[in-house]
């Protein structure tokens, strides 16, 4: 507080003035520049000599708070002033509101007198609304009559397939019909009763049948498009003019409703009867391949069936861009359309006869049909169909997934046959070697039968056919070829070891024994070098089900011809035995026949020896004088 409010306080209470209430903020502000004031006057005048400048400091300091109360005399006036305008506006629009109020009472006071004449008037709106019904009824009365006989004409126009004019009459109806839903749903307000809305569909039934009827009359046609193509294109061409209508009917309504029209789409639109135009082309896609017969597709006759289908499509392709392309405007590309629908078809069409239980042979003819012929130049590799649609926009005809099953499908009957085949040429090997007569002599004069002749040939034929699909199948068959000369191999073992054994047991038995063991080795020589050619044959080494390392099946061979040539050097060692073990004896000194009988047995095992292919004799040989040191040492 003030040092005036303290003395005014402290005197009688009815001496005292009104108390003036102080601000805080006032207060806070007083103290704050009174002791910033006690800070600056301590720190200037610290030392005796600087209250010489007293004066100087007390008159700069009352111009400053002079300028100081001039500023605030200024900010305050032009507060004052802001103030009094801000209440004369103030005043202004009291007085307006006033006036404005006053006029709201009056209207509200005219309301009041006039709601009693309003509700009169309700009976005439209600007779408006009626007019309006009534008018709208009247308007389309000579539709509604004309309703029942143009849909019969319009039925009778269908039937006779005048299509043009059966949906001019069609989309007419269509017309009347939205235009009479639309005027009573105005009538109704923004929503149309249920009941009114079934009354008129009812009416309208005949045009719901009517869009039905020229629909199935339309895809036939459609669906015939290719057979009158080459007779009357004219119901082709009404045909495409009613889709391209309706599609342009469409996107209109379409439009319209994406402006924000409160119209709503006619029942059963859109259409889309383009569309419709592209899937009915498919089926008689789908159909023309299905016409082809499924009988006898089997053996022979898949190859027949496939042709059938590459004459039939290549017929319809050619009838599409030819004559149906000029039938329909540009932007369709009918014939594109029609060769991506022959491609999906024959997909799934061929996927279904790669799921049949097909023979070698029959795959044959579907991996070259797929790979060679269908993108051959007679198909679609075709230079003008190319330039239509390339073979990459296509696709392929068959998976990967699907075509390596179908190669390993291909390889497995292979394989089959091939195993088949080997153990009836190893069967009449067998019986071969019990003939009472000597092997067969080739043209160089050597023993050989039949059987590498059987293997090598078949082996190198199913190698030339499966490189007429591809290397890679090619490569598979030739390990599989391998492995089964490796298993093959192994079982020509066994049976010369089981020949051997025979013999010892009955040694009379076959007296051309040694004879066909020499053949046995001479066949192993012509089977090495097919072994070898089949290894060189392949473009890779690829990894498969039957791969083997290189040595494999060669490693079987070298075994069977050890044992062959061991079988021989036994046979020379049991007809030597009795002979050396009478040598380095008194007999032998004595007597010269032991000499003459060991070099006879000798002579004998050498001419046939001569009867052998050189790489046989070596090893017998080899064998022959290995047995010879180990049984002088060991006797």
């Amino acid at each position: 507080m003030s040092t005036g409010e303290e003395e005014n306080s402290g005197g009688n209470p009815g001496d005292a003035l009104p108390k003036v209430e102080v601000w805080p903020e006032l207060e806070r502000a007083e103290r704050f520049a009174r002791g910033a004031a006690l800070k600056w006057a301590s720190g200037v005048f610290c030392r005796p000599e600087q209250l010489e400048r007293l004066g100087q400091y007390r008159k700069r300091e009352s111009q400053r708070t002079s300028s100081i109360h001039s500023r605030l005399k200024s900010v305050v006036q032009s507060y004052l002033e802001g103030v009094g305008w801000g209440l004369e506006q103030l005043r202004e629009a009291r007085v307006e509101l006033r006036e404005v109020s006053r006029s709201l009472e009056e209207a509200r006071a005219e309301s009041r007198r006039n709601a009693g004449g309003v509700s009169t008037l309700d009976t005439l709106r209600e007779t408006a609304e009626n007019y309006r019904q009534l008018l709208a009824a009247v308007s389309n009365l000579p539709r509604l009559y004309s309703v029942p006989g143009m849909v019969l004409e319009t039925e009778r126009l269908v039937e006779s397939r005048r299509l043009l004019e059966a949906h001019e009459r069609l989309m007419e109806l269509e017309q009347w019909q939205d235009e009479v839903l639309w005027q009573i749903r105005q009538a109704g307000g923004t929503a149309i009763a249920p009941q009114d809305e079934t009354l008129v569909r009812g009416y309208f039934s005949g045009v719901g049948r009517l869009v039905e009827a020229l629909g199935r009359e339309l895809w036939s046609v459609v669906s015939s498009g290719l057979v009158l193509a080459g007779q009357n294109p004219t119901p082709f061409v009404s045909a495409v003019r009613i889709v391209e209508r309706e599609e342009a009917l469409d996107q209109a309504l379409l439009e319209e409703r994406a402006a924000g029209s409160p119209r709503p789409l006619p029942p059963g639109r859109p259409r889309g009867w383009r569309d419709r135009f592209f899937q009915v082309m498919e089926e008689v896609a789908c159909a023309r391949v299905r016409s082809v017969s499924y009988r006898h597709t089997r053996g022979p006759g898949l190859a027949s069936h496939l042709a059938a289908l590459q004459h039939g499509i290549m017929g319809d392709i050619n009838t599409v861009r030819h004559l149906l392309e000029h039938c329909v405007p540009p932007h369709y590309h009918l014939a594109r359309a029609y060769l991506q629908a022959c491609h999906r078809c024959l997909q799934a069409h061929l996927s279904q006869v790669c799921s049949w239980d097909l023979e070698s042979g029959e795959i044959f003819t579907v991996l070259n049909w797929i790979l060679h012929v269908y993108n051959s130049s007679d198909m679609m590799g075709d230079a003008e169909l190319v330039s239509v649609i390339g073979s990459e926009e296509l696709g392929p005809l068959i998976s990967q997934e699907g075509l390596d099953h179908l190669q390993n499908k291909y390889v497995h009957s292979v394989q089959n046959s091939v195993s088949e085949w080997m153990q009836k040429a190893l069967e009449v090997e067998l019986t071969d070697w019990h003939r009472d007569q000597e092997p067969d002599i080739d043209h160089q004069g050597f023993y050989h039968t039949s059987l590498p002749t059987i293997i090598t040939q078949m082996l190198e034929e199913n190698a030339r056919v499966a490189l007429m699909i591809s290397d890679s199948l090619r490569n598979q068959t030739i390990q599989m070829g391998l492995y089964e000369m490796e298993s093959f191999l192994n079982r020509f073992r066994e049976a010369l070891v089981e020949f051997g054994k025979e013999h010892r047991r009955d040694r009379s038995s076959n007296k051309f024994y040694l004879h066909y063991l020499l053949a046995a080795i001479s066949n192993c020589i012509v089977l090495k070098t097919s072994i070898e050619s089949l290894q060189q044959q392949q473009s890779s080494c690829p990894v498969g089900r039957f791969f083997r390392t290189p040595p494999g099946p060669l490693t079987a061979l070298h075994r069977a011809v050890k044992k062959a040539c061991r079988l021989v050097v036994d046979e020379l060692k049991q007809e030597l035995q009795p002979v050396l073990l009478r040598l380095l004896s008194r007999a032998w000194l004595s007597n010269e026949e032991v000499t003459q009988t060991l070099c006879g047995i000798l002579e004998q095992h050498c001419d046939l020896y001569v009867e052998h292919d050189p790489p046989g004799i070596s090893a017998c040989r080899t064998s022959a004088s290995g047995w010879w040191w180990w049984s002088t040492c060991g006797n």
